[in-house]
């Protein structure tokens, strides 16, 4: 067989890197990921479906753990038999025809061909087991963690559950899920609206139903193997965009009510109160605004296949609204 042939058919396996891609998803948010061992380049199986993001500008959250990261390499079941040994041979053989093999080759062709552990690449066992890989994430490719999956390729009977670190279970797609959350910007409501007064409290608040939950499952096909998070919000943080400002409260953070709104509309007749979510500018912002950043915390909890579920680290996504600050104090309500 010519190289070009050969070429032809490691395409045709979707094992070089003109074929690589990653992650399988379907619907808008879709992302891909690849990896590398026993080959050029090897795509995960990985399957991402988000729902509930269609709003512009929604864009990924921001894990607020510091010690959390999600998976950055992983095995997982990726070829039959039959298929690892074309693969792999048609692999030496494009060698050969290039003009000499690789250092080390023959310590490959000892584990998986001659015996040394295994005997022909298992293709006695074609349909009773798959062989497994490492992939890297590609959104961490470059992350150290992501040069942690060095074992050699190693096969797994059906039925069987690698006693090996890093092997895909449910909590490595709940991590990957959480990775691919993304949720809509938070528009806040502002009164008055168009332009604040020094010293007069501005009125911060998000309406009942402006949030909705966003969910998103991670599968691997032919395993029976997935996990759905599912983001709520739960806060409003709100940074003025100037030391010259009190926030209200104090902290800065408005809860969620009980009806999923957040804060309170302003209304005629309030213009002596204090808003539960708001800011009072101590300064004019001149012929400029200050960029007040409203940052919604969503909690995510997450189920997957076998009973398995729990929770996983808060994310938050931030918004920015230009404010304008005039310095008078009297103002029409």
């Amino acid at each position: 067989m010519g190289v070009a042939a050969l070429t032809t058919a490691l395409l045709g396996l979707g094992t070089l890197p003109a074929a690589a891609g990653g992650f399988g998803t379907a619907g808008a948010q879709q992302r891909k990921t690849s990896g590398n061992s026993s080959g050029p380049a090897l795509e995960s199986h990985v399957s991402i479906k988000v729902k509930g993001t269609k709003a512009k500008d929604s864009g990924p959250i921001s894990s607020t753990a510091v010690d959390w990261e999600p998976p950055a390499c992983w095995y997982e079941p990726y070829w039959k038999a039959k298929d690892f040994k074309t693969f792999n041979e048609a692999k030496w053989s494009m060698y050969e025809s290039a003009g000499g093999e690789p250092e080390g080759i023959a310590d490959v062709q000892a584990r998986y061909k001659k015996g040394h552990p295994y005997k022909d690449f298992n293709v006695d066992k074609n349909d009773e087991g798959m062989w497994w890989v490492a992939v890297k994430n590609p959104e961490m490719k470059d992350d150290p963690a992501a040069k942690s999956c060095t074992r050699d390729p190693f096969w797994v009977d059906n039925g069987e559950t690698p006693e090996v670190p890093q092997a895909i279970d449910t909590e490595t797609l709940a991590g990957l899920a959480h990775q691919r959350t993304v949720v809509p910007p938070t528009k806040i409501s502002l009164a008055p609206n168009g332009k604040s007064t020094v010293n007069a409290p501005t009125w911060i608040w998000l309406d009942k139903g402006a949030f909705k939950p966003v969910s998103v499952t991670a599968s691997l096909p032919g395993t029976g193997l997935w996990a759905t998070t599912t983001a709520k919000p739960v806060s409003l943080h709100i940074d003025p965009g100037t030391e010259d400002a009190e926030s209200l409260p104090a902290s800065g953070e408005c809860g969620i009510n009980d009806d999923g709104s957040i804060g309170e509309p302003y209304a005629k007749g309030k213009a002596e109160l204090t808003p539960p979510c708001g800011v009072r500018y101590l300064r004019s912002s001149g012929g400029d605004s200050y960029a007040l950043e409203a940052t919604l915390t969503w909690e995510i909890s997450w189920e997957g296949s076998g009973g398995t579920g729990g929770d996983l680290p808060n994310g938050t996504f931030a918004t920015t609204t230009e404010v304008p600050v005039q310095e008078y104090q009297a103002v029409n309500r």
